[in-house]
């Protein structure tokens, strides 16, 4: 199973990235993990509707040409499905025998992500109603993934 993880925008908190590279090292026993970053736009505080969707299309059209035709995508959007551990591990084992071996998870910049890029994914998802960090959501996603693996190997997964 290949896994994609787009994210816009650099990690640069160090605790992050050892989080980052950590689980990156745990899930290599399990899948081939790609993570790649998406340069995020710069963009003043004090946004217009139209000036702030502008530049989520700007990285929506980034994100976009990152994620092969075949891939199965999963948005991470504040608005999608919520589900438990273990429902995402089910999840990804339904994708796999249904016959997808290639899943992109995406992660929006701060604005979240263009009606492009949600429109593209097949499965919104949401860790829950609250906003987190984007840098942070991508170590949270990591863990999940790797969680999930666990779980479907019949594995126990130590607190």
């Amino acid at each position: 199973m290949n896994i994609r993880v787009i994210g816009v925008g650099k990690i640069k908190e160090k605790y992050i990235q050892e989080g980052i590279k950590e689980f990156t090292k745990r899930l290599s026993r399990y899948c081939s993990l790609d993570i790649v970053e998406i340069d995020d736009e710069k963009a003043p505080e004090n946004l217009s509707e139209k000036e702030m969707d502008m530049v989520k299309n700007k990285e929506g059209d980034k994100i976009l040409s990152k994620i092969p035709q075949s891939s199965f995508v999963i948005a991470l959007v504040i608005e999608g499905k919520q589900l438990s551990s273990e429902d995402l591990s089910i999840k990804m084992k339904e994708l796999m025998i249904n016959g997808t071996n290639d899943i992109s998870f995406v992660i929006g910049g701060s604005l979240g992500l263009s009606k492009g890029v949600i429109n593209r994914s097949n499965f919104k998802l949401s860790f829950s109603k609250m906003t987190f960090p984007h840098q942070l959501m991508r170590l949270i996603l990591l863990e999940q993934v790797y969680r999930g693996w666990r779980i479907m190997r019949g594995e126990p997964y130590h607190k």
